[in-house]
């Protein structure tokens, strides 16, 4: 004890309490930030496990997505600096239909090898996606190094052909993933959702790092993100890998012609349904391909061209996050009706903006053309649910997701090929997709039963849901 020099004891003296950290407003604005972080990421997760996800493995599957679609999101930010911005007017022409010949004409001739491919890839598709995320790793570490020569053309070559690859295996993974509680549209929506927001954000992110210090560090960070989702598609539930007497299907046929051996055809709503689709997806390439040179064409001035990019990709990213989530609520609707008037509902807003052309008029057109595209995949996903036995569901998604793909790029290649002058351009697609649209309505006229009876006698016995008319 400590005592003075006449033994009295000193009193003890207590530290002064530290102060307390002065309240600002930097202060206040950070905590409360990391609160609604930390709320938002619990959301975020809860939603990713709800109905079953997360036990049955489709929450695993979901990230994988996310990441899946956060790599591509930045390598077309990459392929647009160099391949597009980059270049004169003429040169960004040449490079972009370039690009478009040698990424996906290859795929268009592989196409047809790919499906029967995965149709014998039972096992192991597992680390099939792990080979996708991890190759397109490798290709983008080769593309930063090579991303101002022409190699950067073959990366890129292998680069879109693993991720439309791996969509194909995404697609049929799904069904063996399914909770019980969640139907096939649901899940499928919900992998849309994820990786729509996950593809916006890492779409900014590498835009703000590819302007800061590089396209060569952009595709660095796209690198990791691939190789981030390899890591976790390997760690996938083991039951993905098991085929549980799946089957090959023939989704682009309405004739039925039993061969043995040969893939079974499912019945004329999914063929039509996937046609439907397919005209919305060759509608989405050409505005995707044809509107960035328009852009070039109709604004001299780089701040106000910047700012019509963004209205269009805006439009574009608010119509599918929009038609996602609402066709995912249409519990009641008949997909087969739905999916018709979202092409009948494009090809109207199609027919106005050749019509009465503005680039207000474009901008309406890539809205309403997202959430068409949006309700008529969540539809397609209905009626397979609905139509295929659950032996073909996996090659059936497998394989009408690879035609979907290949619409893609033949209305990318229709933007290369017009010149950049709006009503030009939308004449076309509005006749192309009238005539799809056409083709789809005299199919449907054709197909129905004569007055009196029943239906065709080689009906299929499983239940065909809701009628078309």
């Amino acid at each position: 004890m400590d005592t003075t020099p006449l033994g009295v004891p000193r009193p003890q003296t207590r530290p002064m309490p530290a102060p307390a950290p002065k309240v600002t407003v930097t202060r206040v604005a950070a905590a409360r930030s990391r609160e609604l972080t930390t709320a938002a990421a619990r959301r975020v997760r809860a939603a990713s496990r709800a109905d079953g996800a997360g036990e049955s493995g489709l929450t695993q599957l979901l990230w994988v997505n996310a990441l899946h679609m956060a790599g591509d999101a930045m390598i077309a930010v990459s392929l647009a600096g160099t391949l597009f911005f980059a270049a004169t007017t003429d040169a960004q022409r040449g490079n972009v239909a370039l690009y478009l010949l040698v990424t996906m004409a290859p795929f268009a001739l592989l196409a047809p090898v790919i499906g029967p491919a995965l149709d014998r890839l039972q096992r192991g598709r597992r680390w099939a996606l792990a080979v996708s995320l991890g190759g397109r790793a490798v290709l983008a570490l080769v593309m930063a190094r090579h991303f101002d020569d022409l190699w950067l053309y073959p990366a890129a070559l292998g680069v879109l052909v693993l991720s439309k690859a791996h969509n194909v295996l995404r697609a049929a993974v799904v069904p063996r993933v399914l909770p019980g509680a969640m139907s096939l549209t649901s899940a499928n929506a919900r992998l849309s959702v994820f990786g729509l927001v996950t593809a916006g954000v890492a779409g900014g992110l590498g835009a703000g790092v590819a302007a800061l210090i590089g396209f060569d560090w952009e595709l660095w960070a796209t690198a990791a993100v691939f190789l981030a989702g390899a890591v976790l598609t390997v760690r996938l539930p083991r039951h993905v890998d098991v085929p549980a007497g799946e089957e090959p299907a023939d989704v682009l046929s309405t004739t039925e012609i039993p061969v043995p051996g040969r893939r079974r055809r499912v019945t004329p709503h999914v063929v039509l349904a996937l046609r439907a689709n397919a005209a919305l997806r060759g509608l989405g390439g050409f505005l995707t391909i044809f509107a960035a040179f328009l852009v070039q064409a109709t604004f001299a001035d780089g701040w106000s061209a910047t700012l019509a990019l963004g209205a269009l990709a805006a439009a574009a990213g608010l119509g599918s996050f929009t038609g996602t989530a609402v066709g995912s609520r249409l519990h009641s609707a008949a997909p087969d009706r739905l999916v018709l008037h979202a092409a009948s509902a494009a090809a109207v807003v199609t027919v106005l903006a050749a019509v009465f052309y503005g680039f207000g008029m474009a901008v309406l057109v890539a809205g309403v053309s997202a959430v068409a595209n949006a309700l008529g995949k969540v539809s397609l996903d209905a009626i397979i649910q609905r139509e295929v036995p659950e032996s073909l569901r996996a090659s059936a998604f497998a394989r009408s997701e690879t035609v979907l793909q290949l619409a893609w790029v033949a209305g990318g290649a229709l933007g290369i090929a017009l010149p950049p002058t709006g009503w030009i351009g939308f004449t076309v697609a509005a006749a192309l997709l009238v005539l799809a649209v056409g083709l789809i309505l005299w199919s449907l006229y054709r197909s129905r039963p004569a007055p009196g009876t029943t239906g065709a006698p080689d009906a299929p016995t499983t239940p065909v849901g809701p009628s078309w008319s």
